[in-house]
């Protein structure tokens, strides 16, 4: 009888044809393989789905699922949460790529030290900076109240720790990471933002430069403790 992954490593992808192989190559080539890997193709009108299912046939720990119209990150996510095996859940996303030794050295940092969620710092592709930089000394406790403190694509988490928070809060169709790390934080899980470098962060695309009037009402959101009343 097949035994079932530790980790699902979860990723949601939207027109990412351009970015998408190395992100995928990034998790095949981790030196701890115990994982599934859900894969989302979240309504992308280019050749996204096409690189997902070549993959799948090749690799069986890849699982393909399929949005018929864009639904966004959040929802993606928790769909791909509650269709999940694993102990633990690993986030990785699109443009991004993690490096060889990411997946072991954060869950033998969890199991060792039964922390619930830990992440890491990473390096920004395109200005080769170490991110977060000086901020990163400051307590999570202290940061969180004024910025998400953590790379997303880097999160690993008890998956039971994400169910008995409700997942990603669906109002949050941005900034749905800072909301989640700030309630992880505010109900005393035992959290770990690790001083590795274990990820290269894409910065030329993403949500917070492509549409940072969106991003920051919903952070604004989270700061508040207030429920976004609109998606623009």
């Amino acid at each position: 009888m097949q035994k079932e992954p530790l980790v699902s490593v979860i990723m949601s992808a939207y027109n990412a044809e351009s970015t998408l192989e190395t992100a995928i190559e990034s998790i095949l080539s981790q030196s701890f393989s115990n994982f599934e890997f859900l894969i989302m193709n979240d309504g992308s009108n280019d050749m996204t789905s096409e690189i997902v299912e070549n993959y799948s046939q090749y690799d069986k720990r890849i699982r393909v699922f399929q949005n018929e119209k864009n639904e966004g990150l959040t929802k993606s996510l928790n769909i791909l949460i509650n269709l999940s095996k694993g102990k633990y859940i690993a986030r990785q996303d699109a443009d991004d790529f993690s490096v060889f030794s990411r997946l072991s050295s954060q869950i033998t940092f969890l199991t060792e030290n039964n922390f619930d969620a830990c992440s890491s710092r990473a390096i920004n592709i395109q200005t080769k900076k170490k991110i977060p930089g000086k901020s990163f000394y400051i307590p999570l406790s202290v940061q969180v109240k004024f910025k998400n403190p953590i790379i997303h694509g880097t999160l690993v988490i008890k998956k039971e720790v994400l169910n008995e928070l409700g997942n990603y809060d669906e109002l949050f169709y941005y900034a749905q990471d800072y909301k989640l790390v700030t309630d992880i934080i505010k109900s005393n899980y035992k959290f770990k933002n690790m001083n590795l470098i274990l990820y290269h962060l894409n910065t030329e695309n993403n949500i917070s430069t492509t549409f940072p009037n969106k991003q920051k009402y919903f952070s604004d959101c989270v700061k508040k403790g207030i429920k976004p009343v609109n998606k623009f």
